[in-house]
C-alpha cells in the first residue's frame, strides 16, 4: 500500500470551519499531511463540494471557492477525473456497499490508488472499510495506515 491519503471533503470543509466539531484534528491532520509531503488523491469532485458546502451551506461563496482553489494547489496533491471507467467502479461500490454516490466515488478512488480514506462521514468510514483501510482524522498518523 502507498503511503497516500484521499480525503473526504467533510474533513476538509471541517478543517477550514472553526465552529465544526472536528475542525482542530482535521486542521491538525492538514497541517502534518502538507509538513510530511505525503501524498493526497481526490477526485476532482472535492473541489466542488467544498466550494459548495462553505459556499452554500455557510453562505460564503467567495470564502468556498477560495478555499476550494487553495485545496486544489496544494502540494503533493493529485486530482482524479470521474471518467467512465472510475464513475463505473464508483456506481458498483456504492450498489454493492450501499453508499451515496459521492462517497462511492472517494472510495473508488481511494482502492485505485491504493489510499487511506480519511472521513467524518461514520457511514462512509464503516462500509468503506471493507474496501480500503478508513479512518477518522484523529486516527491517523502520516506514514502509518
Amino acid at each position: 500500500m502507498s503511503d497516500a491519503f484521499t480525503i473526504d471533503a467533510s474533513v476538509l470543509v471541517s478543517a477550514f470551519t472553526p465552529s465544526e466539531q472536528a475542525h482542530l484534528s482535521c486542521k491538525a491532520l492538514l497541517r502534518e499531511i502538507r509538513r510530511s509531503e505525503t501524498p493526497i488523491i481526490l477526485p476532482t469532485l472535492a473541489i466542488v463540494e467544498i466550494a459548495a458546502a462553505i459556499g452554500r451551506g455557510q453562505g460564503k461563496p467567495d470564502l468556498g471557492y477560495a478555499f476550494a482553489l487553495e485545496v486544489s494547489h496544494f502540494p503533493e496533491l493529485t486530482l482524479v477525473n470521474l471518467d467512465p471507467s472510475l464513475a463505473q467502479e464508483a456506481a458498483e461500490i456504492a450498489a454493492r456497499h450501499r453508499l451515496r454516490g459521492s462517497d462511492a466515488v472517494y472510495v473508488a478512488v481511494a482502492r485505485r490508488f491504493g489510499a487511506a480514506l480519511v472521513t467524518l462521514d461514520a457511514e462512509q468510514q464503516e462500509r468503506a472499510a471493507v474496501i480500503v483501510p478508513a479512518r477518522r482524522p484523529e486516527d491517523v498518523q502520516p506514514g502509518q495506515h
